[in-house]
């Protein structure tokens, strides 16, 4: 059984990144402003979006 479910990083207008499944992330959402990824699974989303707040790019929560 294979795992392709991908994971993105986005950047929403209040500051704060998202983990959000492949899925969710369109070109129809207004409210993102930027995103990364595609990431193999949430752990290596979690990892890059720490990497993220200490570059300053995302407010933490």
């Amino acid at each position: 059984m294979s795992n392709t479910q991908k994971y993105f990083i986005v950047k929403r207008i209040t500051g704060n990144c998202e983990i959000v499944p492949s899925e969710l992330v369109g070109e129809s959402n207004s409210e993102i402003i930027e995103q990364w990824g595609p990431f193999s699974s949430p752990e290596e989303a979690i990892a890059h979006r720490i990497g993220l707040i200490r570059a300053g790019k995302c407010q933490p929560h």
